[in-house]
């Protein structure tokens, strides 16, 4: 009796370290944590290496079942976030199923730059885009110098249809609204056999959007949300340059939703200013009080 129990054990722990999952690779906005210049008390720790450096924003999707693994942005710190994605994955190779990429702002398509002839000199890595940030990569130097050498190989995303990656995950784009000077702006949900979750780093104010960010909360097992500022005022300019839904905002907005939809938003993209980088800030423990979460590099969520 004791051998088939153990014998059932062994095939659920088995069962479920195959389900695919969704890993966070990196947490900042697009300048990282430091950020280039900043010489405040935010970044000063780290330079000092009182804090730990925290990579741009950016997820991974895997199958374990197939092997398969996909990124959702080529930030800055891509050939940091691929070597991380090979020791989570326990697979050693470079090879990616695809790359997502949500809008044409350098924190979440310079790293394509890795793919080049001058680096990795990659062979046809399938990379998704809308079609104003395809004809971006298509038209503009470098970037396509790696199309022309099919380092990559561009992929078009449309609004609101879903692309089947294999027989129980599927990605769908949707548009955002968002400073698009050269391509869309778009989120992702990401659905598997069980949960689904949605990535949005970026958007203007959830008052732009024609979506309800409550509806969307509710809709989701996990929502990964623009986090990039936690208040007005918080840098040195006119925050009206670089909208963003602050936090307290977003909180706000999501204040009436029981303790366990709250649980659900997971704040990601934060600006090298922001104080929920920083786990011991009162704004951290605040936060995790009222029930919202803030995401973490290599916080995974099963699908």
């Amino acid at each position: 009796m004791m051998k088939n129990w153990l014998l059932q054990l062994f095939f659920v722990v088995a069962a479920n370290a195959q389900e695919p999952y969704v890993v966070v690779l990196g947490t900042a906005q697009d300048g990282g944590y430091p950020q280039a210049g900043c010489n405040k008390a935010c970044c000063r720790a780290v330079w000092e290496k009182k804090l730990a450096f925290e990579a741009v924003s950016c997820i991974a999707l895997v199958d374990p079942s197939t092997g398969q693994r996909w990124i959702f942005d080529a930030t800055p710190d891509f050939k940091f976030q691929l070597e991380a994605l090979k020791n989570i994955t326990q697979n050693s190779s470079n090879e990616l199923a695809g790359i997502f990429l949500t809008h044409a702002h350098i924190g979440h398509y310079t790293g394509l730059m890795d793919l080049g002839r001058e680096v990795m000199g990659a062979k046809s890595v399938p990379v998704y885009a809308m079609p104003r940030m395809k004809t971006y990569l298509e038209s503009n130097g470098p970037w396509s110098q790696l199309v022309q050498l099919e380092n990559i190989k561009l992929r078009p995303l449309q609004e609101d249809i879903l692309i089947e990656l294999n027989d129980r995950l599927k990605v769908r784009a949707f548009r955002v609204p968002h400073r698009d000077e050269f391509s869309e702006t778009v989120g992702f949900e990401i659905i598997g056999p069980q949960k689904r979750l949605v990535f949005i780093p970026d958007i203007d104010k959830w008052q732009k959007w024609n979506q309800s960010l409550e509806t969307l909360v509710q809709n989701v097992n996990y929502a990964l949300l623009d986090g990039t500022f936690y208040k007005d005022g918080e840098i040195n300019r006119p925050m009206s340059e670089v909208p963003h839904p602050f936090v307290t905002e977003t909180i706000s907005l999501l204040k009436h939703l029981p303790i366990s939809q709250k649980k659900k938003v997971h704040f990601i993209h934060l600006n090298h200013t922001n104080p929920l980088l920083q786990p011991t800030s009162p704004e951290y423990q605040e936060i995790l009080k009222d029930g919202f979460q803030v995401t973490h590099t290599q916080q995974s969520f099963k699908l």
